[in-house]
């Protein structure tokens, strides 16, 4: 039973990524190789963000909401910004679209995300004599975040590699990634200010998931009608 809850909340947690590229015309063009680049640059950009994290954030005796700690951790959650930008126009990738390229690594940058925080609490904790849910609902906020991750590279190929974009749409795109890239702040200021429980906080980041990915849809997809 123990081994069954574990492969049930693996294949939660990790098996959309599969899915999604299979599904999708990134294994028609072949994007593996794009999607393990960016994967690569998020454990780059992981440890640079645990550096300025053991640096400049100090321990909290308690687990209350801090609002100069959360804007430190906001403003060094950026360096994904930044990780995005260079998978986004410093990898070399194979001759693939935009539309493509965006998608082999927001989906690289997830999957390198839900291994290296989910796969060994999963390994320890989903293997345990007493079922708990704690471990599906990760698996539920892997395919927010896989949602989020895909988001923001689109939203990061309309700023950085669209330069025929409609005037009227760069504020909302910019408005769009910076509430994706503080998306970890948010829901610690539900967690820790507004005392939402786990199930709340994944239920609330599924439904902004499922908006910031139908709004970054609508808007390259009213960038590339213009480019046409």
């Amino acid at each position: 039973m123990t081994a069954f809850h574990f492969f049930n909340c693996a294949i939660l947690t990790f098996g959309p990524h599969a899915v999604y590229y299979s599904a999708t015309p990134l294994s028609e063009y072949d994007t593996l190789g794009t999607s393990m680049k960016a994967a690569l640059v998020y454990l780059g950009t992981a440890i640079v963000k645990l550096v300025c994290l053991a640096n400049f954030l100090k321990v909290s005796e308690n687990d209350e909401f801090d609002p100069y700690q959360e804007s430190l951790k906001a403003l060094i959650g950026l360096v994904d910004v930044a990780g995005i930008y260079f998978a986004l126009t410093q990898l070399t990738h194979r001759n693939i679209s935009q539309n493509h390229k965006f998608q082999a690594v927001g989906l690289g940058w997830a999957f390198a995300d839900s291994i290296l925080h989910r796969l060994a609490p999963l390994w320890v904790g989903a293997r345990g004599l007493e079922f708990t849910w704690d471990y599906i609902l990760q698996g539920l906020e892997a395919n927010a975040n896989l949602a989020f991750s895909i988001s923001m590279a689109a939203l990061g190929s309309l700023m950085w590699l669209r330069r025929n974009k409609p005037k009227t749409l760069i504020p909302l795109i910019y408005i769009c990634a910076l509430i994706v890239a503080t998306m970890p702040s948010i829901t610690s200021y539900l967690r820790k200010k507004l005392d939402w429980h786990f199930p709340e906080v994944v239920g609330f980041e599924l439904g902004s998931s499922l908006v910031m990915a139908f709004i970054s849809w609508q808007l390259f997809s009213a960038c590339q009608r213009r480019s046409s």
